[in-house]
């Protein structure tokens, strides 16, 4: 569904939460004390003797952060080497799944690609459950900003997040300085989003300029209502949907945005959109950051060369910063024969310092503090304004689909109603009936 090349020499996937000190504290409890700490029982696996341990991932050769944070542990942890297995990336999941439900291959790690592998996962009972560990090792799970809480199935943590993405808004500077009109900030709701969008439209220099664009995925325009942390994308009820359709729907009528339906039957990719340089703003992956880093670079990109970005708007009450995410994860095969080594591995990975590895080698991790943030706006071809490195700070991140059994089919109703939507085949009323009923069938 979305276009993120994993041979680009910067994989730039945006997740940024305002902490300070979020690596793992010891936890002096009882419990803690009766469960040797991870770390402990590795040195004792490792001082019998050398110990491998089995990580399966995709893409090795194109993911320059695999080997640098597999380096960085094995020479804090000698005695312990990583091996890679590289699955392929077509269709990693099903051939993951595959085998561990058929003990073909017995890894320690496995890397879980998306949300939906997730619940395929679990639903199989190959995964081992987190919770032991991370009391036992004081992990701060408030550290990764709501997102660990959304991945727990049957009130259970299965995996840790390591790597993610978030939404952002993108916006070409030129644009907004030949309409004389303020940039975008981090602190703005929809309705002043809609404002903004609607002043810096028009012919700028003979040129007719977009003041937004959505590209065709219903995520453009429906998670915008999840923002407030009132409502779900699985709940089957969808009221809350209405006024961000009854915005972009208006945007298009009034040509502030491109329509729907000369997007779909162009085939339009978001990237190409906004290189054009007559879209002023776009609601957007942080993944697309990486692109714009290296097209301009090779003097690809020459119209919107001039880029920022902001925090995502939010609803009227709401604190500035809450937006969408998705993200990588490791957990731990339940047929792992090293179950305690492995753990350390991924608490490693999935904390600060393995947080640093990915900051480093272009990418932004799932949990991170000041020094992450600084690395990451220091990057050669980061927009050096202080907006930008702001819109890094998230308040609260919510997964695009959350984990739970039918989230397929879930998302099959939502796509076929936004397609009608969007394409103005019927009026927004009717299609939300339509997801609420087929939905609601769904779960029940």
């Amino acid at each position: 569904m979305r276009n993120k090349s994993l041979g680009l020499l910067l994989t730039v996937s945006l997740i940024i939460l305002e902490i300070t000190g979020c690596a793992g504290k010891a936890d002096t409890s009882e419990s803690a004390a009766q469960h040797n700490s991870s770390s402990e029982q590795t040195n004792e696996a490792s001082d019998k003797g050398n110990l491998t341990l089995k990580w399966a991932l995709w893409d090795a050769s194109n993911s320059e952060y695999y080997k640098a944070l597999a380096d960085a542990y094995t020479k804090k942890n000698p005695k312990i080497k990583i091996e890679m297995v590289d699955l392929g990336s077509a269709d990693y999941s099903t051939a993951l799944g595959t085998q561990l439900a058929n003990s073909d291959a017995v890894y320690d790690v496995v890397t879980v690609k998306d949300v939906p592998g997730y619940v395929t996962l679990v639903n199989k009972g190959v995964l081992e459950p987190l919770e032991e560990y991370i009391k036992a090792d004081g992990v701060d799970l408030t550290c990764y900003s709501g997102v660990t809480d959304q991945l727990k199935m049957n009130d259970r943590l299965y995996e840790m997040p390591f790597r993610s993405d978030i939404w952002v808004i993108y916006y070409n500077k030129d644009i907004f300085d030949k309409a004389g009109v303020p940039y975008p900030t981090n602190d703005m709701t929809w309705d002043d989003y809609d404002k903004l969008c609607r002043k810096v439209t028009g012919t700028f220099d003979g040129k007719k300029v977009y003041g937004a664009h959505y590209h065709t995925w219903r995520s453009t325009v429906q998670l915008n209502g999840i923002l407030d942390g009132k409502s779900t994308i699985v709940d089957g009820n969808y009221e809350f949907t209405k006024p961000y359709y009854e915005m972009v729907l208006s945007q298009q009528k009034d040509k502030v945005c491109m329509d729907y339906a000369t997007l779909k039957t162009r085939g339009l990719h978001y990237s190409a959109a906004f290189a054009q340089g007559d879209v002023a703003t776009m609601n957007m992956g942080s993944w697309f950051i990486a692109t714009l880093i290296n097209k301009i670079k090779e003097g690809e990109y020459t119209d919107c060369a001039n880029w920022g970005i902001v925090k995502y708007p939010h609803a009227k009450g709401v604190e500035p910063g809450s937006t969408l995410s998705t993200i990588t994860a490791l957990a731990i095969p339940k047929a792992a024969a090293n179950k305690d080594a492995a753990w350390d591995f991924v608490k490693f990975v999935s904390g600060e310092e393995g947080a640093k590895i990915m900051a480093r080698t272009g990418n932004i991790p799932a949990m991170t503090n000041e020094t992450i943030v600084e690395l990451i706006a220091g990057m050669d071809g980061f927009p050096s304004d202080e907006a930008s490195k702001e819109a890094l700070f998230t308040s609260h991140t919510y997964l695009e689909m959350p984990a739970i059994d039918k989230s397929s089919e879930i998302e099959a109703v939502l796509n076929k109603q936004h397609d009608r939507i969007m394409n103005e085949e019927v009026d927004i009323d009717t299609a939300i009936k339509a997801m609420n009923e087929g939905v609601q069938a769904i779960i029940d």
